[in-house]
């Protein structure tokens, strides 16, 4: 009875949050959209028609930045923000963590490293970046030094540390699979092994 339940709540876990949040972001969105339709005075017509509002309106935005006048604009007014030291901040995060899951076809910098620590043991990493800023770089003794993200277990969080780049040891793995193995503390790999030994068994 016990491992029945485990069992169904193990499968049926992931596939119920993960719905639950692409539903709640899609209803937020035509939340918005709606809202942007009734202020233009339309009434309300279906649920989805604020969502394809917003859809559009991106997509437009898409096309409309591959234009050089819209694109200098923008920068611009960008620029006049960031004197903002607040907005700057924040907006500068944003944008960076935006700019990680569009790469537009350019090769990905994120590395799979491992890093040996004091006690013998290693850490699973990644190289975030191929230059240090130069602030952090005049103030580190001599050597090639990058940024190295250690991300914590079941948690958005990580710890950025800069570390010299010939004590890494560089690791044939996905940024991506590795990124799983870090946030799950290692389950994600240990059940893939598990249905890669099974598949074995019945041949």
């Amino acid at each position: 009875m016990k491992n029945t339940l485990a069992r169904g709540l193990t499968n049926l876990l992931p596939m119920v949050l993960s719905i639950w949040l692409f539903w709640s972001l899609f209803i937020s969105l035509d939340g918005l959209g709606q809202l942007l339709l009734n202020t233009l005075g339309a009434p309300f017509m279906f649920v989805g028609a604020g969502f394809m509002l917003v859809a559009v309106i991106v997509f437009l935005a898409g096309l409309l930045f591959s234009v050089s006048p819209i694109v200098w604009l923008y920068a611009w007014l960008e620029r006049q923000l960031m004197k903002f030291p607040l907005f700057k901040s924040v907006y500068g995060s944003i944008r960076d963590i935006a700019g990680l899951m569009n790469r537009d076809g350019k090769p990905k910098t994120q590395k799979t490293v491992l890093v040996k620590q004091a006690s013998g043991g290693y850490v699973v990493g990644f190289i975030m970046s191929d230059h240090t800023p130069q602030p952090l770089t005049d103030a580190l003794p001599e050597g090639d030094w990058v940024p190295v993200l250690f991300q914590l277990s079941y948690q958005v969080a990580g710890i950025t540390t800069l570390v010299k780049r010939d004590e890494l040891i560089n690791v044939d793995w996905s940024f991506e699979d590795a990124m799983r193995f870090n946030l799950t503390a290692g389950i994600s790999t240990t059940k893939s092994n598990d249905v890669a030994k099974q598949k074995e068994i019945s041949r």
